[in-house]
């Protein structure tokens, strides 16, 4: 029988996912938002070890469970489970499943803590805070049933490992998982909630004991082994048992939040099965849909499921106790349902369709429930979450403050946003993005499709108008379009003009959100289905949004136009969910016909839920209105058969509900009439009084305001588009240039036709080798120091070093020092070294002599340093420098190497910057890591030249040259060498990857793989740290276990360049410079076993002498 079940249940699961690809959404559940958890919040803690069950958890509230009220204990053990009675000791272990005794299991796995191998923490919680958090989830779920649980039992697995048996899986070394299990009751019925992180589920098999080979975990429920003298099994209910549905875990739901399930377990509705979330677009089970219907469902090789009997179904709440004749439940209902429970007496067939839609990211929840509760889960971090390791998820543009329950970002004066995202005030905004479409259009039985399609906006804040344009949408679809204006009216919404005390979205979601719409034409069959999905700023400064429309549209004739009167939208408030419905008109005016142009008034209506996350910390934030009223005007909608584009544009304003037109609306901040320059914000006072401010970027009175400058990138750029007719990059195969937000050039330019990116410099010549393939982007650099704003002065002066070891790193105006403790990061420690606000310092090196930290500087270019003693910086070399990049130091022989990638050239001078000599200056592309091995007198570099990466050696007096490393190499950026192991490491941005040789012996080691984007890196006993581009950070790794073991994140989240490792000491050892320059007149370069006296270039020679 159990085998029958598996086989069935495993089919089941394959239903699961139909809700779980269309239906996912979006924004992957942190480890910091699991339930609190630790010896901190008074867990007790399973002993380490494998088949392990803890003492009896004796409940203070009793636990309700199928058709039980009365459990009051509970068992935990390390695989996976917990236990309403204590396990016999045959039953220990996986493999007997139903199991004779009651359980609930989010991951039954035979799981491993043996030697610190992950930890089991477990307790029963009546704390308030933890009660509310687990009773929102429970809502978010279930939003038609009140529930207050008094009690929570918490369980953590946290960071278990797989037992692997006799013959251990390589492919399992080093995995981890990580997931949590909440038991929530109150006086009349249970909860579980199942919480699975990102990156929480490493393996989904392990060894079983029993059969002796890699089996899958199970998410299961079980009521045991019922009677005392008669003994049954009971009911049990399986949701996942195979890798398909287990990887889908921590990547969908069934209650509206991304690796958050939720099942009622307890109760009357659960006497004979656990009934899980039930969470939809709000169809009717009984609805009607045509045989077009069929093909809106994902493929997904449903062959087996075509008339699979399933012998056993998870009831859901209302459902009668017995069920009579099979129905057929509509493919097109699945990807929106709840996760339904594997079906008792019905059969469900499906037609599998031959086209495939892509997992979508849409938080799906019924309009009307959520109007109804008001209540929905939202993210939240535990009291442990602090902005000194979590600054990096703010605005660089915002500050991080900490409250009693966390942190909370919030934009700084001037911006505006939620605080994770902010842009300028009155500052025009750009929207881009791709529109995917199935639409059937009328009567016809065929869907227009269309996919990969632009869309760009632009908005002027100050006046709340957007201007959106979707390109190359069909003829055949685009009249018929026409009416769907709030596809694009959304942009409104997010930068409307908000009136006092109001806000629009992007200040309540900084434009990272989900939006579900669902429109239905009066007097006619059928719905259109409108998913987006906002992800915030991207690296260009542009809002980033994914549209996908589906369902169906009244036909318009060709060459009609649509016109739309002003209307007004209550939007509607509650934690973490916007959501607002209305019945709005349009007219269609038909191309005229034997003197006449038929028009005729037609009835749409639109619901809407928009779900975004939202910082609760912050508790002294005044309250958002319940309800806020848009009110949009200047409704303009055109399509261009020529061009295939269609237009949407739209003025917006938020503000209170109204009836007529209160005094407020009569400031000309509010309804438009201000005369503020299009770069500026309109500042409300009393009454009709108000003031124009110029938008950071610009100058003037704030009626007229101008750039500081008109840049060549801007010139460039206008002139492309003006010469081709447009306000955007949309025609394929044009290539229009990126500037910065100071219209600068961005340092990667990426061609949006071919995919290809390039460096430039700051005069936006593509500079050569840097050329990437598809998919790949080099790691340029910017030339450019940031504008530097005015207010107080900071300090350029070296603020001193304390005794002992420090990571020194750089980011742009300024270079950071972290203390080490061993190998440690002492990161609450790390503070500001040196200011240099008007640099971008790129390449940094240590003098462990004189405790001198020496740079590279691209943007002046120039070469500084300082001691770490106190002290003003100086400018060693400021004259014929391109780019120079790395930079490198002979403490034995006290001179610096340094590589330019423009120049395409290494060069060496003195410490003091005098005495500079080329040493090569061929087969050279894009040089840039450098370090010395100062005892034995070699050199190596790397070159990221596209067409040919390389790691290079020579000795330090430039002979001897020759190729290190050439295989298998991608984006080659730092390198370090260690002098205590002689081992040279190295990382790459193109193969994500960190590796080390010897030099001089064959073979090199992979170290770590998977990494996002590293740039420099230095080395220190048995650990490496790296910086990232990707995530703005440095990045600790154990040489010893390839693993990474700590990050940190500055408090100034921007990119992190060059890094090295100030020590407290000199390494040991002496070359043939150490001592009186080694008897030369000018530079000394070591040699292995030896030295070369060298002159510097541009010197006559008369007192230099070169030898041997």
């Amino acid at each position: 029988m159990l085998a029958a079940m598996q086989r069935s249940g495993a089919a089941w699961t394959r239903t699961l996912l139909l809700q779980l690809l269309l239906a996912g959404p979006g924004g992957c559940l942190s480890r910091q938002e699991l339930f609190p958890f630790g010896p901190g919040q008074g867990d007790l803690e399973l002993k380490a070890g494998d088949d392990h069950v803890s003492p009896a958890l004796e409940l203070k509230r009793a636990l309700r469970f199928f058709d039980r009220s009365d459990i009051d204990s509970v068992y935990v053990t390390t695989n996976g489970i917990i236990a309403t009675s204590e396990p016999p000791a045959k039953e220990s272990y996986p493999g007997f499943f139903p199991p004779t005794f009651g359980v609930v299991a989010p991951f039954l796995a035979d799981l491993d803590t043996t030697d610190g191998l992950g930890k089991v923490y477990y307790r029963e919680d009546l704390s308030p805070s933890v009660t509310q958090l687990a009773a929102e989830c429970v809502q978010r779920g279930f939003p038609e049933v009140s529930f207050q649980p008094s009690s929570a039992v918490v369980v953590t697995w946290e960071s278990v490992a797989p037992y692997q048996g006799p013959s251990k899986d390589p492919d399992q070394e080093g995995k981890r998982n990580t997931f949590q299990a909440v038991l929530a009751s109150s006086d009349s019925s249970s909860y579980a909630i199942f919480l699975y992180p990102e990156d929480g589920l490493q393996f989904y098999t392990t060894f079983s004991k029993k059969d002796e080979k890699q089996v899958p975990a199970v998410v299961a429920f079980s009521q045991g082994v019922q009677g005392l003298l008669w003994k049954s099994e009971g009911a049990y209910n399986i949701f996942a048992n195979d890798r398909e549905s287990l990887g889908n875990l921590a990547k969908s739901s069934n209650s509206g939040q991304q690796g958050i399930w939720v099942f009622e377990i307890g109760s009357p509705a659960t006497a004979s099965g656990v009934v899980p979330s039930d969470v939809s677009l709000g169809l009717d089970d009984g609805a009607e849909y045509d045989d077009e219907d069929y093909e809106l469902v994902t493929h997904l090789d449903l062959d087996d499921l075509s008339t699979t009997p399933f012998p056993y179904e998870a009831r859901r709440r209302g459902d009668p106790g017995t069920h009579s004749a099979p129905r057929v439940l509509s493919p097109r209902r699945l990807p929106t349902e709840r996760l339904p429970g594997p079906p008792t007496e019905r059969t469900r067939s499906f037609q599998p369709p031959a086209e495939t839609f892509p997992q979508q990211h849409a938080q799906v929840i019924d309009v009307d429930e959520v109007e109804e509760t008001g209540v929905v889960f939202s993210y939240n971090t535990d009291s442990r979450q602090t902005c000194a390791h979590n600054r990096h998820q703010c605005s660089v543009h915002a500050e991080c403050r900490d409250f009693a329950t966390g942190f909370c970002c919030s934009c700084a004066a001037g911006y505006t946003g939620n605080g994770r995202q902010c842009v300028a005030e009155g500052s025009p905004q750009r929207v881009n993005g791709k529109v995917k479409g199935r639409i059937f259009v009328g009567n016809d039985p065929v869907p227009i499709v269309f996919e990969n399609t632009d869309l760009h906006s632009y908005v002027v804040m100050n006046h709340g108008r957007s201007y959106t344009a979707i390109s190359t949408i069909p003829e055949t679809v685009g009249y018929s379009l026409l009416p769907l204006a709030p596809v694009g009216g959304i942009i409104g919404w997010m930068f409307a003009v908000e009136q006092d005390g109001f806000k629009n979205g992007f200040s309540i979601t900084g434009g990272e959100f989900t939006r579900q719409a669902e429109v239905t034409f009066v007097g006619y069959p059928g719905k259109l289905v409108i998913k987006q999905q906002f992800s915030g700023i991207d690296e260009h400064g542009h809002l980033t949004i994914n549209t996908e429309l589906e369902g169906h549209v009244p036909h318009i004739p060709f060459g009609s136009s649509v016109h739309i009167e002003p209307y007004t939208e209550l939007y509607h408030y509650s934690r973490g969910v916007i959501t607002s419905s209305s019945t709005r008109e349009y007219t269609v005016m038909e191309p005229e016909q034997d003197g006449a142009a038929p028009s005729k008034i037609y009835t749409y209506q639109w619901r809407q839920t928009i779900t975004f996350q939202e910082c609760a910390h912050d508790t002294s934030q005044p309250a958002l209105p319940n309800t806020q009223q848009l009110s949009v005007d200047s409704v303009f909608v055109l399509y261009n058969q020529e061009e295939k584009i269609l237009r949407y544009a739209l003025s917006n304003s938020i503000g209170p509900v109204r009836e007529g037109s209160p005094d407020a609306l009569q400031n000309p901040c509010y309804i438009g009439t201000h005369g503020c320059d299009t770069n500026a914000a309109c500042r409300p006072g009393p009454g009709v009084q108000f003031t124009c401010e110029c938008s950071i970027g610009f100058r003037g009175d704030g009626r007229t305001c101008s750039e500081m400058e008109k840049t060549r990138c801007q010139l460039e750029r206008e002139h492309i588009l003006g010469a081709a007719g447009l306000t955007h990059p949309q025609r394929p195969g044009l290539f229009v240039p990126e500037c910065d937000e100071h219209g600068h050039y961005v340092p990667t330019q990426c061609h949006g036709s071919t995919g290809q990116c390039w460096c430039v410099d700051r005069d936006g010549r593509e500079l050569e080798g840097t050329r990437t393939r598809p998919g790949m982007r080099p790691p340029c650099l910017s030339t450019v120091a940031p504008p530097i704003h005015h207010g107080p002065s900071v300090p350029t002066a070296v603020i001193p070093l304390p005794p002992g070891t420090h990571l020194l790193f750089a980011q742009t105006g300024k270079i950071e020092r972290l203390p080490l403790e061993g190998s440690t990061m002492q990161k609450t420690e790390a503070k500001t070294l040196l200011h240099a606000p008007d640099k971008v310092i790129i390449g940094l090196a240590f003098d462990c002599v004189d405790k001198m930290v020496y740079w590279t500087d691209i943007s002046e270019p120039s070469i500084g340093r300082a001691s770490l003693h106190g002290g003003e910086p100086t400018t060693i070399i400021r004259q014929d420098l391109g780019s120079p990049e790395g930079i490198a130091l002979d403490h034995l022989g006290r001179n610096i190497f340094w590589t330019d990638s423009h120049l395409d050239r290494i060069e060496v001078a003195k410490l003091d910057g005098t005495q500079r000599r080329v040493l090569f200056e061929t087969d050279l592309v894009n040089p840039r890591g450098i370090v010395t091995d100062s005892v034995r007198g070699n050199l190596y570099w790397t070159d990221w030249n596209r067409d040919s990466p390389k790691i290079e050696t020579s000795y330090m007096d430039g002979t001897n040259r020759r190729v290190l490393v050439q295989d298998d190499l991608g984006l080659p950026n730092g390198l370090t060498f260690d002098a205590y192991s002689s081992q040279l490491c190295w990382v790459d941005a193109g193969t994500n990857r960190v590796e080390c040789l010897k030099p001089g012996q064959s073979g090199r080691r992979k170290v770590l793989e998977g990494l996002q984007y590293p740039f420099a890196v230095t080395s220190y006993g048995k650990h490496l740290y790296y910086t990232d581009w990707k995530t703005n950070s440095v990045v600790a790794v154990d040489l010893a276990i390839s693993k990474e073991t700590d990050t940190f994140h500055p408090h100034k989240q921007t990119r992190l360049y060059g890094i090295t490792t100030a020590l407290s000491q000199c390494p040991q050892g002496h070359n043939y410079c150490s001592v009186n320059n080694g008897g030369c007149t000018h530079l000394c370069l070591a040699t292995p076993g030896s030295r070369t006296c060298r002159c510097p270039d541009n010197t006559l020679g008369v007192d230099c002498i070169e030898r041997k």
